[in-house]
């Protein structure tokens, strides 16, 4: 890898941990588009789903029961239905497909994230029920397939309910936990070698892609330590704000697919 791409990776991967432990808003959603940059959509998807695994585990360890675990039940099934029909639709996606698919969540995340606040406030406190948390769910499946990029549908579900900021990422976490780990065996299991077809019809998850995500392990628990830290300390809104403006260059970047380094030739 040169340079700017292992920049790109290694701070990507370290957001994992500073998202997962609930500091910085859609901090997260940047981590996938900045991986793309750096290794393409499919590899950085691939290399992506056990670090997120990982940065689960250590921010469960700080969340523990900090959570209202009965938002699974109404979100969980969608999810698996979502995730099966991600799974078909991303091998028939060109690699320039994938990332205009991901440039277009991370865009739309940036101008939910500027207007979320407005209308969430003048919305009643919402009841979580079957009917609004299946097709959640199934929307959660479909674009944390295609680009780990669940968190706006996530949020328009748990937002309305009003709940205490600890308890609200510690619902997060719980979560997407359960997310992570239910697509984990779809990406790892190859549809030519097991004729299954729920399966991707290529392992997105390989042995090179496995060493890649090891090398840059120990970034993930060091963003979950940084982002706790952050946490006691820092007020998030200004924060929030770049991440948001990052996050719609990066978008669009993916969008328009322009040369970064033709100013610099």
């Amino acid at each position: 890898m040169d340079w700017p791409s292992l920049l790109l990776a290694g701070f990507a991967v370290l957001f994992i941990g500073v998202a997962k432990a609930g500091f910085g808003g859609g901090l997260g959603m940047l981590v996938t588009p900045l991986c793309v940059l750096a290794f393409g959509p499919k590899t950085a998807i691939g290399i992506l789903l056990p670090l997120l695994c990982a940065g689960d585990a250590f921010s469960l360890y700080h969340y523990w029961c900090k959570w209202r675990a009965s938002n699974l039940k109404f979100l969980l099934p969608g999810v698996v239905a979502g995730v099966v029909v991600g799974v078909q639709l991303i091998g028939q996606f060109s690699p320039r497909q994938l990332n205009l698919a991901i440039g277009v969540i991370a865009v739309l995340f940036a101008g939910f994230q500027l207007t979320k606040d407005r209308f969430f406030r003048a919305e009643k406190v919402f009841t979580p029920n079957h009917w609004v948390g299946v097709p959640c769910g199934l929307g959660m499946g479909v674009t944390s397939t295609f680009a780990h990029g669940a968190g706006p549908v996530a949020a328009m579900f748990l937002l309305p309910q009003r709940l205490p900021k600890e308890i609200f990422v510690g619902t997060n976490v719980l979560l997407f936990t359960c997310v992570n780990w239910i697509k984990l065996p779809f990406f790892c299991v190859d549809r030519s070698l097991v004729d299954v077809p729920v399966f991707a019809a290529q392992a997105l998850i390989t042995p090179a892609t496995l060493l890649t995500s090891a090398k840059f392990f120990p970034l993930v628990p060091l963003g979950v330590w940084l982002g706790l830290w952050l946490n006691r300390r820092f007020s998030e809104m200004v924060f929030v704000r770049i991440i948001n403006v990052i996050l719609l260059l990066t978008g669009l970047q993916l969008i328009a697919n322009f040369d970064l380094a033709a100013p610099f030739r």
